[in-house]
């Protein structure tokens, strides 16, 4: 501990999920190998290795859900559950020659900008260090969000969120309510239900839910993408590229996805005949509004007799009965909260203090918002990866997260090639742009005018979490850096004046 507490690295990454570990690849292939990855649990992983619950798999593509720099022939489905996707994530950590620079069990307290010094100052549970750049890799899908329920400390059962899975509770034989219709809900719901006694889903909201294309990946085929890598690139490409085709639809032209309203309901009719559960289970807005879902057997296990739908949001709980907004009321031995994540208001923010004195979360109060996805002002040296209106309702982060590091790579040569000691401050002006490019193209899509309220929206009703756009696109804007849109701090040549650095004017 006492080694560490003047330590100071020239990268610092905060977690090592896809792109906490994605950041450190790209870090050591690019020559930079003063860095460590910050870590609060004691394992790789990120939201892989916290989703343990039972069912949990990836809605992308496997061939599509891992890196460009590390692709996998051995993935055994097309959808590949949680243990394959968290092994390919210890693989690639092994691979790359990752574990000198984990330090594991030392969640992040405070980051805090030293304008005198031009670094960060961290302090972490384990012990202090400082940074000349913090990559945050935290991702959006790190802190369960659990609703603040009246009574619910007195109920007497089991609480958890599907993010915290409690492996030791056995819930065979029990009364469970599912709170929440989300990508868990409808994974975890198939995966117990044929094992509970009882099992209560309460739905404030229809999902649309697509029939899931899975199936097991042959042995001759995994053979074939080993010993000849162009058909592995050219099945990742056709699923890249479909995916690209169906953006327009999704940020032009809404109207063009009652096509696939039209699948999604013949789905939900040839699993469900009870019209009156039908109508419980079809959504009011428009498909894509919300993220769409994947599933074969989530519709067929809510037809089964130990299975009651309640078409209303969980309002109080009274001992061990749960009341739904509508005055349902159920029993419950046990109760999962599928009820998602702090999505746009990341408590990371809370913990970065920039140059201004001010929080991230205090800068971002009236929505996130950050240039190019990545760098906010005021906050020098610091970038985000899956940041502000990154996010994608139809195709793999895995790409957004590669064109950031791609980004991340050339902020580090830029600041190289300025020399000395130096920092890079995203400009105002160049943000707000940027922001209100976003913010006007999404009047179009599909989350502005389907008619719902999602987690793509923030307390403003502004969304501040999806990119309106293709991947290719997002690609090319984040391929460099331009320095117009930075101002450059440099370290004042005598610290014994003002604790500030001074600016100075970039020349591209």
């Amino acid at each position: 501990m006492a080694e560490r507490e003047h330590e100071h690295v020239r990268v610092a990454v905060i977690g090592s999920g896809f792109g906490g570990l994605g950041a450190a690849v790209r870090l050591r292939r690019q020559g930079i190998t003063d860095f460590v990855v910050l870590e609060r649990a004691g394992s790789v992983g990120g939201t892989w290795r916290d989703n343990s619950y039972p069912g949990c798999a990836c809605d992308v593509p496997s061939h599509l859900y891992s890196f460009s720099f590390a692709p996998n022939p051995e993935w055994p489905r097309n959808f590949s559950g949680q243990p394959h996707i968290r092994a390919y994530l210890e693989r690639v950590t092994d691979t790359f020659g990752l574990r000198p620079h984990l330090r594991f069990d030392s969640e992040v307290r405070s980051l805090r900008w030293n304008a005198e010094e031009l670094h960060w100052e961290v302090e972490t549970a384990s012990g202090a260090l400082t940074a000349d750049v913090v990559v945050s890799a935290t991702g959006p899908l790190s802190d369960p969000k659990v609703p603040d329920v009246p009574g619910l400390d007195s109920f007497p059962g089991k609480v958890f969120h599907s993010a915290r899975w409690d492996h030791d509770y056995d819930l065979r034989g029990k009364r469970v309510a599912m709170i929440g219709t989300g990508a868990s809900a409808i994974q975890i719901v198939p995966a117990v239900q044929p094992t509970v006694d009882r099992l209560t889903l309460f739905q404030r909201t229809p999902a649309w839910v697509l029939p899931r294309a899975d199936r097991r990946i042959s042995g001759l085929e995994r053979w074939l993408h080993a010993k000849v890598p162009a058909t592995r690139a050219a099945r990742r490409g056709l699923l890249w590229g479909i995916r690209e085709l169906q953006v327009s639809a999704f940020t032009k032209r809404p109207n063009e996805l009652g096509l696939i309203e039209g699948l999604a309901k013949g789905h939900m009719k040839r699993a469900v005949k009870d019209p009156a559960l039908r109508a419980k289970l079809t959504p009011d807005y428009r498909i894509g509004c919300k993220r769409i879902l994947l599933s074969n057997t989530y519709y067929p296990a809510l037809t089964q007799p130990n299975v009651d739908v309640v078409a209303s949001g969980l309002k109080e709980v009274r001992g061990n009965v749960l009341v739904a907004s509508d005055g349902t009321e159920a029993e419950a031995d046990a109760i999962v909260f599928g009820t998602g994540f702090h999505v746009t208001d990341m408590p990371i923010a809370h913990r970065v203090t920039g140059a201004n004195g001010t929080t991230l979360a205090e800068e971002w109060k009236d929505g996130m918002e950050a240039l190019r996805g990545t760098t906010a002002a005021g906050f020098p040296n610091f970038l985000t990866i899956i940041g502000p209106n990154t996010g994608l309702g139809n195709s793999s982060m895995i790409l957004m997260i590669e064109s950031q590091l791609n980004y991340l790579v050339d902020f580090m040569r830029q600041l190289d090639v300025l020399g000395g000691k130096i920092a890079l401050n995203a400009r105002p002006s160049a943000v707000h742009a940027w922001t209100r490019g976003i913010q006007k193209r999404m009047e179009r899509t599909v989350w502005t005018t389907g008619g719902c309220d999602s987690w793509y929206l923030d307390a403003n009703g502004r969304n501040t979490t999806a990119w309106p756009g293709t991947t290719a696109e997002f690609r090319r804007l984040t391929r460099e850096v331009d320095l117009a849109e930075y101002e450059v701090l440099r370290a004042p040549a005598s610290r014994t004046g003002a604790r500030s650095a001074a600016f100075a004017k970039a020349v591209a």
